[in-house]
């Protein structure tokens, strides 16, 4: 293990605990980060590519720096390469160009002979992407189903219908309610986060037979995100 940690060939000397303690703080300063996104994020469009490359890019950067370690002409190449690699594909996934970034970087720790750095920063990363995809990282599920309806009855009964998503639901959102002319009622868009998924079929039951209610459809949402 000696010779291993002592394989770096380069000018400036390698500190192996250095090393470790900067990787695995870069880990875990960018999974607070992403955390923090996932939780906050109330935008229209949410990518857990985006929320996993969060966690990921903080790392290849630390090994970037590793890698150049004031090192002016290894700089100017890192930005060639990346450039080059850029111009001549069109990476419109930000996972896609943390991958891209890694390789160059792997590729450019061995070129300056910073071998157990390449061998380490290679380990962690694999590590890191078999993470993401084995415990899906970044996944939100904010709701079960979508529930549509139309409502015939006055606002003021609305109290019933809570009542009857309070049994079934941990969580119910009013996401729209619209009016039109020519008909009575309002239509009603719910989203759900359900106590128990398997019952989804029991509470639509449950809403078809509550009167004053028709048109009664439910749509499963599995994830809110882009794959």
């Amino acid at each position: 293990m000696s010779d291993f940690f002592n394989s770096d060939l380069s000018l400036s000397p390698m500190n192996v605990p250095a090393v470790i303690l900067g990787l695995v703080l870069a880990l875990i300063g960018g999974q607070t980060i992403a955390w923090v996104y996932m939780y906050t994020h109330s935008g229209l469009s949410y990518s857990r590519s985006f929320v996993s490359s969060l966690l990921v890019i903080p790392v290849v950067v630390s090994l970037v720096m590793m890698v150049l370690s004031n090192n002016l002409i290894t700089a100017f190449g890192l930005m060639a390469v990346f450039a080059i690699v850029r111009f001549r594909n069109i990476l419109r996934d930000t996972l896609d160009t943390a991958y891209v970034l890694a390789v160059i970087v792997i590729g450019m720790a061995c070129g300056t002979m910073k071998f157990a750095t390449a061998v380490m920063g290679t380990l962690l990363l694999a590590m890191i992407m078999l993470y993401l995809w084995f415990s899906s990282f970044g996944t939100r599920n904010r709701f079960d189903v979508i529930v549509n309806f139309h409502w015939a009855r006055p606002l003021t009964d609305i109290p019933e219908l809570r009542n009857l998503f309070h049994r079934h639901t941990l969580k119910a959102t009013c996401a729209s309610q619209r009016s039109h002319e020519g008909y009575e009622g309002l239509d009603f868009s719910y989203r759900l986060l359900l106590r128990d998924p398997e019952r989804m079929e029991e509470l639509l039951a449950e809403l078809r037979e509550l009167q004053g209610v028709s048109r009664v459809t439910g749509l499963k949402a599995d994830e809110q995100s882009e794959i």
